[in-house]
């Protein structure tokens, strides 16, 4: 059977002028930047008395970046937005895009570190962490009633 040529494959982006959804595709990629794909890769390293913590961040600014402990739990978390505006010669609004993505890691780093202990930098798009290893609290040992 034979379609008249208004059928096409892309009839609805034709008749409705659907010509940049596929710019949704690049999400990421427009918030993130070019390296989108190595987001809160992270990397732990023991030492004799510290661990040592790089988190990928690329794309984000130290203001997007935010750390919080509670109850042995170190979250770091991560969000950015984005408004793309266009408009005409006029000033009128042509187009308004508005990106936002957000993204969290958490880590049990024990009950007895507090917020001084841990040391924090930023730079080239790498969160680095230094978390000293404290000992955990020895319980009581046990005493045993001899019977006479």
């Amino acid at each position: 059977m034979l379609a008249p040529s208004i059928f096409e494959e892309n009839l609805f982006d034709n008749l409705f002028n659907f010509q940049d959804f596929r710019e949704l595709n690049n999400m990421e990629r427009k918030l993130y930047g070019r390296h989108a794909d190595r987001l809160m890769k992270t990397d732990v390293k023991e030492e004799d008395n510290q661990y040592e913590v790089s988190v990928d961040l690329p794309g984000f600014a130290k203001e997007d970046i935010n750390l919080e402990l509670n109850d042995g739990y170190l979250t770091i978390s991560a969000s950015k937005n984005m408004n793309n505006d266009k408009n005409d010669k006029k000033g009128r609004l042509i187009r308004q895009e508005r990106y936002s993505g957000s993204m969290q890691r958490s880590f049990y780093v024990g009950d007895q570190i507090t917020e001084e202990d841990v040391k924090a930098s930023f730079k080239h798009g790498v969160l680095s962490l230094t978390i000293p290893k404290k000992e955990q609290q020895k319980l009581p040992e046990k005493k045993h009633i001899m019977i006479a």
